[in-house]
Parts: structure tokens; C-alpha cells; sequence
């Protein structure tokens, strides 16, 4: 399991490109991560949680054309694998198995 774990930071940027499908590049990915969530994130903190996952194999990136607005610049797309979806799947799972086992006192209701 060495090397695929998902941090909560890696799992809402991996959420967040299925989110922006086609659209997802480091801004929009930022926007949407940050108001979401309320948090200010740092392209900083985005761009390495982007390289840590590439490394897993659980997104890949293709560049977009080159537009006069960006100044000749062009846009990295990012996209999930099919590995990252599992990745995602696996998380999902075994968060939704510890909250059923929650009892409801736990969380304060009857």
C-alpha cells in the first residue's frame, strides 16, 4: 500500500478534477478547490499534492494550445486515471464503513 495512500488534501484535488472534467487546470482547480472548501490554497501546496499524485499514477497531464490571453502561455489539463478513480473508490469505501460503524451516541444523537 506503500505509495498509494491519499492524504485529504490529495483526495479533494483528485475529487475536484472529476468535478471540472474537461476544465481542469491548475486555476480552476485552485478557484474551485478554495471555495469549497473556504480555505485559502496556495498554488504552492496545489502544485506539489498535483506532482505527488502524478507520481502515484493516479492522474495524468496534457498541455492545451497556446492563447493570447495567458501571453503564448499554454494551460496544463489534468485528468484522473483509471487507477485514481480505484484510488478514490477505496477511500470512499472505508470512510463509508467507519461512519456506519459510528454508534449514534458517539455523535450525539439518540
Amino acid at each position: 500500500m506503500k505509495g498509494t495512500y491519499l492524504g485529504e488534501f490529495q483526495e479533494l484535488v483528485l475529487l475536484t478534477i472529476l468535478v471540472l472534467a474537461e476544465n481542469a487546470y491548475g486555476v480552476t482547480i485552485q478557484d474551485e478547490l478554495g471555495s469549497r472548501t473556504g480555505r485559502n490554497i496556495s498554488r504552492g501546496a496545489l502544485h506539489t499534492a498535483l506532482t505527488r499524485l502524478d507520481e502515484k499514477g493516479f492522474i495524468t497531464s496534457e498541455y492545451g494550445g497556446a492563447t493570447a490571453e495567458r501571453g503564448g502561455r499554454r494551460k496544463r489539463f489534468y485528468k484522473v486515471t483509471n487507477q485514481g478513480t480505484k484510488a478514490l473508490e477505496e477511500s470512499k469505501t472505508l470512510r463509508d464503513q467507519l461512519w456506519s460503524e459510528v454508534p449514534k451516541v458517539a455523535l450525539g444523537k439518540s
